[in-house]
């Protein structure tokens, strides 16, 4: 169901306004979607790019049923070197689906992003994802996993995990609110150069170094938020407060510039959708 703008945050976002919005209303017809939505700390896995950015990024959904999906997100990127700078747009076709008397929640989706050649997000070496998330709905609490193909100049392989908690409250007037806390793992494939001192017979040749291509699996970020929404009519107020514990950073020493960035954060997203 879960997450520069990182994949896990936009996977999370759509997953718990679907969630909700299925909760509060279900539209077998073709609607359309449009949100407007800021991020204050744009962050992939908890990796940033050295200027801290913010984002903005408007979004346009298309739902041809209440399964088939498909959306587009512009990102615009704030920072203090760039106060507004369009890098790319962010493209999804889901398809989601309830089973065995709503109690299974799946969302499989293709993601194909659009990044400007000099877009300095983290993950704008992204070419195309592939996911797929499955959730157990209780009252107790909600567990999912998922797992997903990243293309780029090569190919990784992620996996996630995370529980949740859904608080519905429906008031008088018919309106209503939804807040999720949630805890999620990610973890995933990642390739880097690795460099290594080139040895000879007993003895290192210094000053000598090759370097071979690494793929490690590790565990990329923790990640725990509690998603809050409040809806009335085709009016969605959405809110979600995280922090972010990345993992597992590739360091590169004495080459900080190759290095990756990140460091435990807090960061929220505000948005307003509309339903028409």
């Amino acid at each position: 169901m879960k997450k520069v703008l990182s994949l896990g945050i936009m996977s999370g976002y759509f997953a718990i306004s679907l969630k909700a919005q299925t909760d509060t209303s279900e539209n077998p017809t073709m609607h359309l979607k449009l949100s407007a939505n800021f991020c204050s700390n744009l962050n992939y896995y908890g990796r940033t790019d050295s200027l801290t950015s913010s984002g903005f990024f408007p979004l346009a959904e298309v739902w041809f049923n209440e399964n088939f999906y498909i959306n587009a997100a512009p990102i615009f990127v704030s920072n203090k070197s760039t106060p507004f700078d369009y890098a790319g747009t962010v493209t999804t076709v889901g398809y989601q689906f309830f089973a065995h008397e709503k109690k299974w929640f799946g969302n499989l989706y293709l993601v194909k992003p659009f990044y400007k050649s000099d877009a300095q997000l983290v993950q704008s070496a992204l070419k195309a994802q592939a996911a797929f998330s499955l959730s157990h709905l209780n009252k107790l609490i909600d567990i999912t996993a998922g797992a997903d193909v990243k293309l780029s100049d090569k190919v990784d392989f992620g996996v996630t995990a995370g529980a949740d908690h859904i608080f519905r409250k429906q008031f008088a007037d018919n309106s209503v609110m939804v807040i999720d806390p949630s805890a999620y793992l990610f973890a995933g494939t990642r390739q880097f150069t690795k460099a290594n001192e080139k040895t000879g017979f007993l003895l290192p040749r210094l000053g000598e170094a090759d370097s071979k291509q690494v793929s490690q699996f590790a565990v990329l970020s923790y990640e725990f938020s509690v998603p809050t929404i409040f809806a009335r009519g085709n009016l969605q107020v959405l809110f979600t407060p995280a922090y972010v514990v990345p993992q597992n950073l590739i360091l590169i020493e004495g080459r900080p510039d190759l290095s990756e960035k990140g460091k435990d954060t807090f960061y929220a997203t505000i948005g307003i959708k509309l339903i028409l």
